[in-house]
């Protein structure tokens, strides 16, 4: 959030007592879920043609899945992907950059 704020954009961060999170959410441009909860986030929560950056990655029983459970994020996908512009999957959205992220910050601090 910080980043962003820096970088002059307009930043709101919601946490559990925040009033109105769908409120809040149907006004972003950009939402990044980072909530801990699986599928939080509801496609009428969102704003049309927005982008959303879904963070979070959790099991959720599914009976038909061969392994008895699937994985989703905090969006809830099937919904928001029919509002939004661009939606990161879960899994394989931001997981990846995460550990090419780690991966860059040990060799600088190896080279250093």
């Amino acid at each position: 959030a910080l980043m962003l704020q820096r970088a002059g954009a307009t930043v709101q961060v919601c946490h559990s007592q925040t009033r109105d999170i769908p409120g809040k959410c149907r006004a972003a441009d950009i939402l990044i879920a980072a909530v801990g909860k699986p599928e939080f986030v509801q496609g009428d929560w969102l704003k049309e043609g927005c982008v959303v950056l879904d963070v979070g990655i959790h099991r959720k029983e599914d009976p038909s899945a061969k392994n008895g459970y699937r994985l989703v994020g905090d969006v809830d996908f099937a919904a928001a992907s029919q509002i939004a512009a661009a939606i990161s999957p879960v899994p394989g959205g931001v997981g990846p950059m995460t550990v090419t992220m780690l991966l860059r910050n040990t060799v600088d601090l190896a080279v250093a």
